[in-house]
């Protein structure tokens, strides 16, 4: 999910370089989406690993 929003950013900034600004902003909304999920999906695996770790550690 990171690697396909780092390439969206990439993207976009070079349509921006280049002129055409429809692309990079449509390229930089799907990146920001993209990174706001991996956030998302990042911190949930996250709290279910420290959950499980603690679950675990109670046996």
């Amino acid at each position: 999910m990171l690697k396909w929003a780092i390439i969206f950013g990439v993207i976009s900034l070079i349509a921006g370089v280049l002129g055409f600004s429809g692309v990079a902003a449509g390229a930089a909304g799907i990146a920001k989406f993209l990174f706001v999920v991996f956030l998302v999906l990042f911190a949930a695996v996250l709290l279910i690993g420290v959950l499980g770790a603690k679950a675990i550690g109670r046996k």
